[in-house]
């Protein structure tokens, strides 16, 4: 808090939130992104709290995702028959505020021991169909090396499928490009096949700072995608997110998601409606390559999984909502709010 008042002269709607005691999800930054958002209001609403975290919808939910409805292991989730995600902490340099595990992130709740990661071996020598492993948080480059090299070793000594895909999910580049250092590089490339999945949400992100960075991770020969997600005063016009994609796809990065935001709590301020998502795309499509042009997605509440949103898994609108159907065809209809 004193280093947020050195350096911002905090807004009415951003004071509000820390004058006010309650259950949410703590603010955290570093000397880095703090000096990005200082020059940048997309950067600032990403970072800084406000008031707005606040108000929680009666459709919204700590647990936006029902990850714990598939989760037969602690930290491990299942959701998809051939891929499974492990959050190996709840450790992150920033706290975004649009974050969709506010209930996770932050809480103390550690780092993956190596007893559970050997349980989570386990699990998958009993489990042949899954072919990928999603390593998340939290953000898992913010481990210890010594830690984080341990965990990669023991998936490619003791899992039976030496072919086993790792994604690892960092906002690290974006966010503190200086945690991408030699040693975290050579840990990683010691460990493929193994794919990069970051988080760059507009162009001021695409600093030199981060630009070298991806530059060390490509010549790693670490492939990388990036999933973007689609935030409210943010990045909600064709022209910023082509200038976002064009400038990832310079830096070798293919442009993968762009996500619709998920029903978290305290979030609807950070939403598009998704007629206004769908526009954003027609327009992005005149602006940009194929390579360029991510998938426009949702996580469809209440377990649904995530499906591309594209208007043929619409079944139909209500006065409230949209009703979808999702990828595995398995009957159930899954409604997204409309909102203005």
């Amino acid at each position: 808090m004193k280093d947020i008042l050195e350096s911002f002269k905090l807004r009415q709607n951003e004071q509000a939130w820390f004058d006010r005691s309650e259950d949410k999800l703590v603010f955290k930054s570093n000397p880095y992104y703090l000096q990005l958002a200082s020059g940048s209001e997309a950067l600032r609403r990403q970072l800084i709290p406000s008031e707005a975290e606040l108000e929680y919808l009666d459709y919204e939910s700590s647990d936006p995702l029902a990850e714990e409805m598939h989760s037969p292991l602690p930290r491990m989730v299942h959701r998809y028959r051939n891929r499974i995600a492990l959050l190996l902490t709840d450790n992150c340099a920033i706290h975004c505020r649009h974050c969709f595990r506010r209930s996770f992130t932050g809480t103390g709740n550690h780092n993956l021991s190596l007893d559970e990661c050997d349980d989570v071996i386990t699990y998958l020598n009993n489990h042949p169909e899954i072919k990928e492993v999603l390593l998340t948080g939290g953000d898992p480059l913010t481990l210890p090396e010594a830690h984080l090299e341990k965990i990669l070793r023991r998936f490619r000594s003791d899992a039976s499928d030496k072919n086993l895909i790792l994604r690892m999910a960092t906002r690290l580049p974006a966010v503190l490009p200086s945690r991408i250092t030699p040693g975290i590089l050579r840990i990683l490339s010691d460990n493929t096949p193994l794919w990069m999945v970051i988080q760059f949400n507009h162009p001021h992100e695409l600093t030199s700072e981060s630009r070298q960075a991806l530059k060390m991770i490509r010549e790693a020969g670490i492939p990388m995608v990036n999933q973007s997600v689609l935030l409210r005063g943010v990045n909600d016009d064709s022209q910023t997110l082509a200038d976002l994609f064009q400038g990832l796809l310079a830096e070798g990065v293919k442009p993968y998601y762009l996500f619709q935001g998920d029903l978290a709590r305290g979030t609807s301020h950070f939403r598009v409606p998704l007629e206004r998502g769908w526009q954003i795309m027609d327009e992005l499509r005149l602006k940009v390559s194929g390579l360029a042009m991510p998938t426009y997605a949702v996580d469809l509440p209440g377990g649904g999984g995530k499906i591309p949103l594209t208007r043929s898994l619409l079944l139909r609108k209500t006065d409230n909502a949209y009703v979808f159907e999702n990828c595995e065809a398995d009957g159930r209809e899954y409604e997204y709010p409309r909102e203005k």
